[in-house]
Formats: C-alpha cells, sequence, structure tokens
C-alpha cells in the first residue's frame, strides 16, 4: 500500500506450541441471525455503499497498533458517510499462525467483530478486507495456503451477517503476486468464501498496486456478486508530494493540482476503461482509496478531492476516501477538529467550473525522418526485440519479442527542453491491435535517470488522443522524453501527432 510509511517485510518467528494455544481456530460467539431474505445484488449493495471513507492507519497499522473506538464510527456516521472500509492486517504473529493449520486468534477475531457491530450500529455499511499482506506479495506459492485458510475462517466467522458487511479479499496485490497468479488467487479466494457466504458481496480488486492499469489483465469469475474495485492517486507526485514512505516525494513539494479542464480530462482518460469495463461486465465499480496527502496545499486538496468525488458519482461508482483521522484525514483526533474544506469537498460542494488555460506550443513531432527529429528505438536487453518503421506519417512500433521490463523497448527523443515550476502538457495520438498498457516519462538523460513526470497509458484498437500534464521540479535543457512499450504482448505500437505545450494560467 502506497501510503503510511515504508512497506516492511514481516518476518515473524513463531513459536511452536503456538498451534496448540488457546487460540485454537475460533468459533463466532453470538452473532446476527440469518436475514430472512436473500441479500441484495452487487448494484444495490454499492448503490447502498455511497459515499465512504477508510479508517486507515488503524486495524491495518504494524507501527502503533491502533484500535478503532465506538466513537470512530458515530463520528464518521454523524458526517454523512453511509460506508466505512476497515483495513486489517491479519500476518502479525499475535494475530494469525504463519504454519499449518494458520489459525487467526480468536480474541483477534471477536476485535474485528465489535468494530463490524459498533459500525452496523450506526447503520454504515462496512467492508473487511486483508491489508499489508506483505509475505504474501513476497512469497506468494509459499503462503498461497495461508492466504486461503485464513479466508475460510474469516468467512465462516460472518456468516451470519447481514449483506451491509462486505468482503475484500486482498489490498493492492503486487511485487511477486502478480496479474496472472492474482486471477488464481482471486477465485479460490472466492471458491472458499461462496462454500459459507453464497451470496455476500465481495470487492475484487486489482493487481499492481490497485489501479486502473492493471484492468486488461484481470479475469473476472462468474459471479453476481462482486464489485470492481480501483485505488486512485493520480497526479501521483500531486497526492504524495512529502510523503516519507516515498522516495524522492520532498522533491515533489509544492505541485499544485489547479482543476483544469486538462486535469479533469486526465482524470476522465484513467477511468475510461473502467467505465467501458463496468458496462461491459454489467459490475458496479467502487473507489475504494483516493485522498492527497497533508503537506499538499490546501487549495489543491480541496479542488482535487472535490472533482473525485462528483466524478466518481457522475459514473455511478461507489467511493472510500483515504482516510478519517491521519495524514490523508479528514479529523484531527488530537485536537477534536474536522477539516471542513476537505469534509465540504466530499460532502456536499457541488462540481465547479474548470480553471482557464492557454497554450503555448513548444514541440510536434515530424515521423517523415525520425531521427532527424530526434527520435530512435532502443531494445534495452537481449529478451526484447522490436523495429520502428514509418506508415503514412506515423511511428509503427512492431515487437517480435516484448521482454520481461516496460523498458527493455523504449521509442526516445533526446534534448527536450523543460523548466522547473513550469506546466506541460504532452499529447499524442495511438493505436494497437489489441489494448494494452505503454508508459510516457520525462527524464534525465543520464545517470541517475530522474524522472521528471511520468504516466501509464492503456490504448486500444481505435487511434485515440492521450495526454499527459506534469509540472517539472528540476530543469533540463536536454531530458528524454521516453515512451517504455515491453512486457505488455506483441500487438505493434502506433504513435503519431506527439505535441508539447507550455500551460499558462
Amino acid at each position: 500500500m502506497k501510503k503510511i510509511f515504508a512497506i516492511i517485510y514481516l518476518l515473524p518467528v513463531l513459536l511452536s506450541s503456538y498451534a496448540c494455544n488457546k487460540n485454537a481456530i475460533a468459533q463466532a460467539p453470538e452473532q446476527p441471525k440469518p436475514p430472512s431474505k436473500e441479500f441484495a445484488s452487487a448494484a444495490v449493495i454499492n448503490q447502498r455503499l455511497g459515499r465512504g471513507i477508510n479508517l486507515g492507519n488503524t486495524w491495518e497499522s504494524s507501527w502503533d497498533k491502533k484500535e478503532s473506538t465506538p466513537a470512530d464510527f458515530e463520528k464518521i456516521a454523524a458526517k454523512g458517510f453511509t460506508s466505512v472500509r476497515l483495513p486489517i492486517r491479519w500476518e502479525m504473529p499475535e494475530r494469525a499462525q504463519f504454519t499449518a493449520p494458520y489459525t487467526i486468534s480468536s480474541t483477534f477475531l471477536n476485535k474485528i467483530k465489535s468494530a463490524v457491530d459498533d459500525a452496523l450500529k450506526n447503520k454504515l455499511h462496512v467492508i473487511i478486507n486483508m491489508h499489508h499482506h506483505d509475505s504474501l506479495y513476497a512469497r506468494p506459492d509459499e503462503l498461497k495456503a495461508m492466504f486461503l485458510a485464513q479466508w475460510k475462517q474469516i468467512a465462516s466467522f460472518f456468516k451470519a451477517y447481514p449483506d451491509s458487511l462486505l468482503f475484500e479479499v486482498l489490498n493492492e496485490p503486487h511485487g511477486n503476486l502478480d496479474a496472472g497468479r492474482w486471477n488464481t488467487f482471486f477465485a479460490e479466494a472466492l471458491q472458499t468464501i461462496r462454500e459459507t457466504n453464497p451470496q455476500r458481496t465481495v470487492l475484487l480488486g486489482l493487481a499492481e498496486w490497485g489501479g486502473v492499469s492493471a484492468l486488461s489483465k484481470l479475469s473476472v469469475p462468474q459471479d453476481s456478486h462482486l464489485i470492481l474495485t480501483i485505488h486512485y492517486y493520480n497526479p501521483f507526485h500531486f497526492t504524495h508530494q512529502g510523503a516519507s514512505w516515498v522516495a524522492g516525494a520532498d522533491a515533489w513539494l509544492g505541485t499544485r493540482w489547479r482543476d483544469t479542464e486538462l486535469d479533469r480530462q486526465e482524470v476522465k482518460d484513467d477511468f475510461k476503461v473502467a467505465v467501458e469495463f463496468s458496462q461491459i461486465k454489467k459490475m458496479p465499480v467502487n473507489v475504494g482509496e483516493f485522498g492527497a496527502y497533508s503537506t499538499a496545499d490546501m487549495d489543491s486538496r480541496i479542488k482535487w478531492t472535490r472533482f473525485m468525488a462528483r466524478y466518481f458519482e457522475q459514473q455511478q461508482f461507489s467511493w472510500n476516501y483515504w482516510e478519517f483521522n491521519s495524514g490523508f484525514g479528514i479529523y484531527d483526533p488530537s485536537k477534536n477538529t474536522y477539516n471542513t474544506g476537505l469534509v465540504n469537498a466530499l460532502m456536499s460542494d457541488a462540481m465547479t467550473a474548470p480553471t482557464p488555460v492557454t497554450f503555448i506550443s513548444l514541440y510536434s513531432s515530424n515521423f517523415s525522418n525520425p531521427q532527424a527529429d530526434g527520435w530512435k528505438l532502443y531494445n534495452n536487453d537481449a529478451s526484447a526485440s522490436s523495429t520502428l518503421t514509418i506508415n503514412n506519417g506515423k511511428a509503427v512500433v512492431t515487437i517480435s519479442s516484448a521482454g520481461t521490463q516496460t523498458w527493455y523497448i523504449q521509442l526516445m527523443r533526446h534534448s527536450t527542453s523543460i523548466e522547473a515550476g513550469k506546466t506541460y502538457r504532452l499529447s499524442f495520438n495511438a493505436a494497437s491491435d489489441n489494448n494494452r498498457n505503454i508508459a510516457l516519462a520525462f527524464q534525465q538523460s543520464s545517470a541517475p535517470w530522474l524522472v521528471y513526470g511520468s504516466k501509464q497509458f492503456i490504448i486500444t484498437k481505435s487511434e485515440e488522443n492521450y495526454q499527459f500534464v506534469f509540472t517539472p521540479v528540476s530543469t533540463d535543457a536536454k531530458a528524454n522524453l521516453v515512451f517504455s512499450l515491453g512486457n505488455n504482448g506483441l500487438a505493434p505500437v502506433t504513435l503519431s501527432a506527439i505535441k508539447l505545450e507550455e500551460i499558462k494560467f
């Protein structure tokens, strides 16, 4: 997860006697009786989720081991939220075994039960998940049995709860738990859950840290009680400026989000595939995390948050803001005060008119002679092979071997001048025979290869225009403009009409 503090791989020392201790496989104590009618559909549940918030840096925190209180849910409900997401770290030695039968502590399960009950008492829908399962991300094949055994216990423990309790199988799969493995892991976890919860709504997240760019790699099981959940923190240099757990983030301090039509269009472009996916699959969408860190200027945070919330609602997405009472939060527990601007941005502000801008043209591509225009194709590893041809004034990169990293194939233009503090738009047309990811970056032309701005795109069969707006924190008269095309199949990529413009506010 990209939020609070560096990911620390947990290396617990397990006592062999643990399997025999008092925390044997937990049996749920007194719980609500099963509902007399069938659970609502995923679409109805998603409508009920509505406007929600994460109770973050609490049950998933390993550094201060905070726990929720009944007052947390009272405060959340009092502000008008209709759902709460509870990120939960299960993989701690005092909470669960790392050896078969992978028993979850009954004490811990009952603590989570109390939190769920507190949420339900306040008429909040509640999402419980598996968060920061760092060992699983690092060693998925080794710990798959643990992952499935934990879900078997969690599902059984909460099987009598009403449909206002939802399960989210895993937060932000990444690392060695790649997209292919995640498809298998989710399907098997869902099958395990369905043994005791045949109708409960389950949230399906995305690989590669939960962002929409991994959507093209997702396989969805046949199941009518699923919601797709997506995390969104773009532009990352804005939302995570000054974040201590992100390398180099201090250099981004001062990055603003101005709420121009260009800024808004980038968001719409990012979510286009998700909107289409939802329509085709008839699958509702939840934005499970979005937020901008407290070191960003407040005016930008409010503008960004307001636009996201209203835009998600226009798409009929439910959402859960990250988060309630910590670094991204709307509430300061030490002062017992709310950030009124953020609360209003989430809950009451209407969509505003975008900020007007003008443009100064700096560069337009000329692929009739790509070398003279400064473009060159690089195959950066023996596992990658591609060629560059020109067709009707467009650059066509034909890929015969994709390699295992996106940067193994790069179409690059050298000596592109950018200045610190100025804001630029890079736009281009692109198409591919199959939907595929490509990455765009402005970077330093020599070691240490600093990246001044970057973004991933999903391009489709039809030629469309894409754009990237960024504000570099360094000046470089010889920056590389790079399209990275490796590790995404053999479909050729066509690029044209590449334009760099300075934006004036």
